[in-house]
């Protein structure tokens, strides 16, 4: 856990330009800092948070790389496999917010483990038996959405372990967890082809509970927790502005990014008409490019502050999801396109959560299930959105593009934050703190 007397930076600087050009001037910066960052922290439980979260994750969006085999049965339309994709990620959205309650009301391990719990049972009697038409497999999406859930309990267990000048990295290795949603859609419609998506349901119960026992021997909650508040304490949160603001900057890039994981095998079966299987393995390319480049992002967001950071990654993911939009001559430049959105989106997810701790150390719990929960909120818009779209006009186009509209707006509201976030912020920490502000 971090203590004050623990902080050897003692030239650490509030300007990201500053801490670029020391950065520069040291070529063992990076060593030293790489040092300071295994002392500082306790790297089982990190360990242990992105095994939790990534096999939670692969859970979470089962639903999409079965997509196609699911549709098949039930003859859905394109509307009905978007909303169907959708509903997990939405059921998710809010349980996040019941998750980040209780992280801060008996500690991030407890919850973790009870929310495992019932996702296992869930696949089991799922298995067990039976999914046998449309109605059943959205219940199936909402109980999904436990697993959904984890990211509220993942990134405090990792952040309160951590100092704030390591936030970005460290919530940056939990959170590559989302790759998770790669697994899914690398393994899940070739066993659904062999044994059929309904065995698939009770397979993934297999990882999960592995990931379980780990979790259970190796995650550890800091010895730095938060004293339990009311209930309604929690959601004072929502009368800081700033909360707000954090939620619509993941909304956009997280949304974008767990959106487009759902979607993408439906995607490319659809658009260029890729067997379910080769469709999962192009989506399984792009959602570990994402995943893996967002501690990349938080670190960048480290080095040379997390606004700089999502202002790139907002134009960057706006030109990919505009590209997106348009028909590609061969799914391989579809494929390259929609890895550049991904990995802007990644890099995006660390860059907020290097932010988040810093001005909410002490709500970090209830402000991860805030942030997660608009994350999941963008979405499930635009998987349903893009469903939506295909129906209505026969191409994904629109759903793209309104999506590219909201990153651009999302820079827009970044860029009219920042100055006011790097005057009020360093003001805001406590008094015992020896770091600043890394904006």
């Amino acid at each position: 856990m971090f203590r004050p007397d623990q902080d050897d930076r003692s030239d650490a600087v509030t300007c990201p330009g500053d801490a670029a050009v020391l950065a520069h001037a040291h070529p063992k910066a990076h060593i030293m800092t790489t040092r300071s960052f295994l002392r500082s922290g306790h790297t089982p439980t990190l360990f242990a948070s992105f095994l939790y979260f990534d096999l939670s994750f692969m859970v979470w969006v089962l639903l999409g790389p079965l997509g196609v085999a699911i549709a098949k049965d039930f003859d859905l339309d394109p509307a009905q496999k978007g909303f169907m994709v959708a509903v997990p990620v939405l059921s998710g959205a809010l349980l996040r917010l019941v998750a980040g309650v209780l992280v801060d009301r008996i500690g991030p391990k407890k919850t973790g483990i009870i929310g495992q719990l019932i996702v296992l049972a869930g696949l089991l009697i799922a298995w067990t038996l039976g999914v046998h038409n449309y109605s059943q497999v959205l219940v199936l999406g909402l109980l999904l959405g436990v697993a959904g859930a984890s990211f509220a309990v993942a990134l405090p267990l990792a952040s309160r372990w951590y100092p704030p000048e390591h936030q970005g990295l460290a919530l940056g290795i939990a959170g590559a967890g989302n790759s998770g949603t790669g697994l899914a859609a690398l393994f899940a419609p070739g066993l659904a082809k062999m044994f059929g998506w309904g065995n698939v349901i009770g397979l993934a119960a297999i990882p999960l509970a592995v990931a379980l026992v780990v979790y259970i021997f190796l995650a550890k909650d800091a010895p730095e927790q938060p004293a339990p508040k009311k209930l309604t304490e929690y959601l004072d949160v929502l009368k800081v502005p700033d909360a707000w603001w954090l939620m619509l900057l993941y909304a956009v890039t997280f949304g974008g990014f767990v959106g487009l994981s759902s979607s993408l095998t439906i995607y490319f079966n659809a658009e260029y008409g890729l067997d379910p299987v080769i469709a999962g393995f192009f989506t399984a390319a792009c959602v570990f490019a994402g995943s893996f480049i967002r501690p990349v992002g938080g670190a960048l967001a480290d080095r040379i502050g997390g606004v700089r950071t999502l202002g790139t990654v907002y134009v960057l993911a706006a030109i990919g999801l505009a590209a997106a939009s348009f028909h590609m001559p061969s799914a391989w430049i579809a494929l390259a396109v929609m890895i550049f959105a991904m990995s802007a989106l990644g890099a995006g997810n660390g860059a907020v959560f290097q932010l988040a701790p810093q001005r909410f150390r002490k709500e970090i719990g209830v402000v991860t299930g805030l942030i997660g929960m608009t994350g999941g909120l963008g979405g499930f818009y635009l998987a349903s959105s893009l469903g939506l779209a295909r129906k209505l006009t026969g191409s994904y186009q629109a759903g793209f593009l309104a999506f590219a509209v909201l990153a651009l707006l999302a820079l827009v509201a970044l860029l009219g934050l920042k100055n006011h976030w790097r005057a009020v912020w360093p003001t805001l920490q406590d008094g015992d703190s020896a770091v600043p502000v890394r904006l």
